[in-house]
């Protein structure tokens, strides 16, 4: 039997699940309950987030309400190690061998506590990856039952090629960076291949760190915080920075869907306003001339 693959538009992220708000399970809970209710279904884990404590944080409000399962889609990623309390060790690495994917996924099932992850990524490009063994493991546990559908991170067009080839089933996205300040996935063949293979990519960064909202601004945020807000004000009273920024992410025909930074409830809410925003064309053209410097060739 096919599971169908979906995703939510916005998509709640964890990696600052407890930096800056309450590691309560039951504030998590509430943060959960409160995504549900706007249509954010997805939630995007990783094993390193928190220095590998924050997939059983999550776990633990999970459990607190744990029919809410069944109405919510859970990524996880996998293969950075970084020398800390949960992973000795000397030296920063990934690992993308059969042992370690096999394990990491198995570990964060019981982090999570659940029976399956809905998607499952490699986190980061391995340079000593073997595309054959990282093949034989993710078949392995989409044949258990485990993971139902993979998925990369950061991969460039021609690593995520490599992968797909050792592969009987579809990769159903790559989690890139792209914002109005990093426009690089529109020129490096990221979104042309994607959009190809009719692959949706997952955003991370999409208000590229917070720079647009910093106060001492580089020229080129600058510039662009001055086209979005001649944009905000042509879509109407009450849009914010923030959707314009969501919005020139969602114009892309490759479909995307965003990975959101924040846990304040009040953020989310505006985010997922941004869903019902569509920018004309040259309204995007505008923000993008913004970052570059220069006007279209």
């Amino acid at each position: 039997m096919t599971i169908e693959f979906r995703l939510s538009k916005m998509i709640f992220g964890t990696m600052r699940l407890a930096d800056g708000y309450s590691a309560d399970p039951q504030d998590i809970l509430k943060r959960i309950k409160h995504c549900l209710s706007l249509g954010i279904t997805t939630f995007d884990l990783a094993d390193i987030y928190g220095l590998y404590t924050y997939e059983a944080l999550f776990g633990k409000a999970l459990a607190l309400e744990p029919s809410l399962r069944q109405k919510m889609e859970i990524v996880s990623k996998c293969d950075i190690l970084y020398p800390c309390t949960e992973r000795p060790g000397t030296v920063k690495h990934y690992d993308t061998s059969k042992e370690y994917i096999l394990w990491s996924a198995e570990n964060s099932l019981k982090n999570v506590g659940i029976s399956y992850l809905d998607l499952l990524l490699i986190h980061r490009p391995d340079p000593l990856m073997n595309a054959d063994e990282v093949a034989e493991a993710v078949i392995a546990l989409k044949q258990s039952g485990k993971v139902r559908h993979f998925g990369v991170s950061n991969f460039t067009p021609s690593q995520f090629e490599l992968l797909q080839s050792r592969l009987p089933f579809a990769l159903v996205t790559n989690q890139i960076e792209f914002s109005v300040l990093h426009t690089e996935p529109l020129y490096d063949g990221t979104f042309d291949q994607l959009q190809r293979l009719r692959v949706q990519p997952m955003i991370w960064s999409p208000l590229a760190g917070g720079q647009i909202f910093k106060q001492e601004k580089t020229p080129q945020a600058q510039r662009v915080v001055d086209a979005m807000t001649k944009v905000a004000k042509e879509l109407g009273e009450g849009v914010t920075l923030d959707q314009v920024a969501y919005a020139w992410v969602l114009r892309h025909p490759s479909n995307p869907t965003i990975v959101l930074g924040t846990s304040d409830l009040k953020r989310l809410e505006s985010a997922q306003r941004a869903t019902e925003i569509t920018l004309t064309r040259p309204q995007w053209f505008a923000i993008l001339e913004a970052s570059q410097g220069k006007p279209c060739p």
